[in-house]
């Protein structure tokens, strides 16, 4: 029974929750972390988002069963690896959609049309974006601005457009490096020809990905570095180096092919990107609420 419940805890991805943290940006930039209603009511758009994810990758998994069985890591996926059958997986996939939509029905009507919008763009993204080259990355990052817009609804806030442009380069940022890792990964264990047969890969090329990391990285950098200066909180440009920081730093894991890329929830085997991470956000919260 416990082994069964830990294979249901990998269907649903519950580590790769941490994606859905962007939800607390709103609250954090907008001065409301010490309103506890407002706490509490991200922290349940955090579950309502999590568990709408969840929900998406079930369908993702169960439709992509052959295709992962052939990649070195994605196999050991439970329905990859038949520790979870189809149907536990279509009976697992109704309880976490039923979940998200009944926490968000809590939180009001648009939080409940930007959950619906989060889960028709991962079906398109699962059955036809992903196969798209620069489609699929750009769905990917538009996913991060739609959890970061739940953050804001949910406390009721008006969206900036720093909102939008910000986590949407950080996402395509981080979703670039991932392609970039795949490849490689893809193709030292099964060479060219293989890569070839993946659709979801299909276009892209280490040069390719080289130039998207650059062009990407400097819109996060130019994007972060244009709200610290024209929002009406300068005294975050004190955070850039922080920033910088982490930014090069996970540059440089994706340069060295770290599995740090490819699962960003192993982040503990990176101290510097760990400690890095949690200086920047320290110093950004301790920052913003000195100042008010």
């Amino acid at each position: 029974m416990i082994d069964k419940l830990k294979e249901y805890i990998k269907l649903i991805r519950v580590r790769q929750w941490y994606k859905n943290l962007v939800v607390f940006l709103a609250l954090i930039f907008s001065f409301k972390l010490l309103s506890s209603v407002d706490l509490i009511n991200v922290i349940l758009s955090f579950f309502a988002v999590s568990f709408m994810a969840s929900a998406s990758y079930i369908i993702n998994d169960l439709k992509d069963v052959a295709k992962d069985k052939l990649h070195p890591e994605k196999c050991k996926r439970p329905l990859a690896s038949g520790k979870v059958s189809k149907l536990e997986g279509l009976l697992l996939f109704t309880l976490v959609i039923t979940l998200s939509l009944a926490i968000g029905s809590l939180l009001g009507n648009n939080v409940l049309i930007l959950l619906g919008s989060f889960f028709v763009l991962n079906l398109l993204y699962t059955f036809m974006l992903k196969k798209i080259m620069f489609a699929d990355i750009l769905a990917i990052s538009s996913l991060f601005v739609l959890r970061a817009i739940v953050g804001a609804y949910a406390i009721s806030l008006s969206i900036s457009p720093w909102l939008i442009l910000c986590p949407f380069f950080l996402a395509l940022f981080l979703a670039v490096a991932k392609r970039r890792s795949d490849l490689i990964l893809l193709k030292n264990n099964h060479g060219e020809e293989h890569i070839k047969s993946k659709g979801i890969l299909t276009g892209y090329n280490l040069n390719i990905t080289n130039s998207l990391m650059n062009i990407s990285t400097t819109l996060l950098i130019i994007s972060y570095a244009l709200y610290c200066f024209l929002s009406n909180k300068e005294i975050l440009m004190f955070t850039i180096p922080f920033a910088l920081f982490v930014i090069f730093d996970y540059y440089k894991l994706v340069l060295e092919n770290s599995e740090i890329v490819r699962q960003p929830d192993k982040i503990i085997k990176s101290p510097s990107l760990l400690i890095g991470s949690l200086l920047w956000l320290g110093f950004t919260v301790l920052l913003l609420y000195l100042h008010i």
